[in-house]
């Protein structure tokens, strides 16, 4: 008969790092969410607060007979220096987990075998959801054990630290479930203070809580639009995604590194290379990464903010081009930049 650590063994044969299972029932943190949204702070991400805001609420709204939930984590930490340690102005950064095949094809394929070789025991009704399903997936991946939700708001590890991708298979297995460990975040802010943005703010419930508003990963991936002004400073070199308030965390000073290469595509391109970038160029380069999440107008628009913040010169040129364009987009951030580096030599 299967048992929970029959089948967290299983999910750790099958590929992932973490493993742990949730009870079904509605999710505690769901008022906490709802409040969040309410109160702007999702900005333009319509997706988190629109109907299916309410499918969040319990699990079993996705799945008739829900009993359990297989939580699991998938490690995407290299080897590479984190970001804080990263001093090549000529270069852009790409979030960790955006380096690779995008974790949406990887990680349902491994939920998937998951679910095959638990069917081999018993048979059962599943879905797998990967980031995409209305969940709270950090809510349920802390009620299965997988770690507490800290004060950066990622889910983080005793033991791994928060390189964490998360991903669920909902069940009408009757599995024993795990508990939510303690939270360990103690009186640590380093998160907070080393945030350019001052994306984390204080919650209204208590804790702290993401303002996407002010992100630097809503920035260059969620916003479609033009990046505020007065946030492009702190967006930095960041030309997709931000890793800051988890590179500075003390939890991941030993964080586990993943073995093989799911992850270890574009680390720090040149920017001057990702500005000669042509349409095509650019769904090539990043074919089947959640870099192209981003679009190629919304790229080209942060390595113009990121060139600007460089402090180099020799970046006049590929934004003088990128400002006689015909993207309204690209072209208001290049002179942005341009006018940035107006007084560089």
């Amino acid at each position: 008969m299967l048992n929970s650590r029959f089948v967290c063994d299983l999910a750790l044969e099958c590929g992932f790092d973490l493993a742990g299972v949730a009870p079904s029932g509605p999710t505690p943190d769901y008022d906490r969410y709802r409040a969040w949204a309410a109160g702007g702070l999702a900005g333009e991400m319509g997706y988190l607060a629109d109907h299916r805001a309410d499918l969040r609420a319990d699990p079993a709204l996705l799945l008739p007979g829900l009993r359990s939930i297989i939580c699991v984590g998938s490690l995407y930490n290299g080897p590479e220096p984190y970001s804080t340690e990263f001093d090549d102005t000529g270069r852009g950064w790409i979030a960790r987990y955006a380096r690779g095949e995008d974790y949406h094809t990887a990680i349902r394929r491994k939920l998937e075998g998951l679910a095959s070789r638990l069917l081999e025991y018993k048979e059962f009704e599943w879905r797998a959801c990967v980031d995409t399903a209305p969940l709270l997936e950090r809510s349920l991946a802390r009620r299965a054990g997988l770690g507490w939700i800290g004060k950066n708001t990622c889910l983080i590890n005793q033991k791994a630290g928060s390189w964490f991708l998360l991903a669920e298979l909902l069940t009408t297995l009757d599995l024993e479930p795990d508990s939510p460990p303690p939270d360990r975040c103690g009186s640590c802010t380093r998160c907070i203070e080393s945030c350019p943005t001052d994306a984390l703010v204080p919650s209204p419930a208590g804790g702290w809580q993401l303002d996407a508003r002010l992100c630097i990963s809503y920035f260059t991936i969620e916003l479609r639009g033009t990046i505020p002004e007065q946030m492009r400073e702190g967006v930095g070199a960041n030309v997709f995604g931000c890793d800051i308030c988890q590179d500075v965390c003390p939890w991941n000073r030993r964080a586990a590194v993943r073995s093989g290469d799911e992850y270890s595509g574009w680390v720090a391109p040149p920017l001057d290379t990702l500005a000669e970038l042509g349409p095509e160029q650019f769904r090539e380069a990043f074919r089947g990464t959640a870099v192209s999440r981003a679009k190629y107008s919304g790229f080209l628009r942060n390595v113009a903010v990121a060139m600007g913040n460089s402090g180099q010169a020799g970046f006049r040129e590929p934004l003088s081009r990128l400002a006689g364009g015909d993207d309204p987009l690209v072209r208001e951030h290049a002179l942005w930049a341009l006018e940035k580096l107006s007084g560089t030599t």
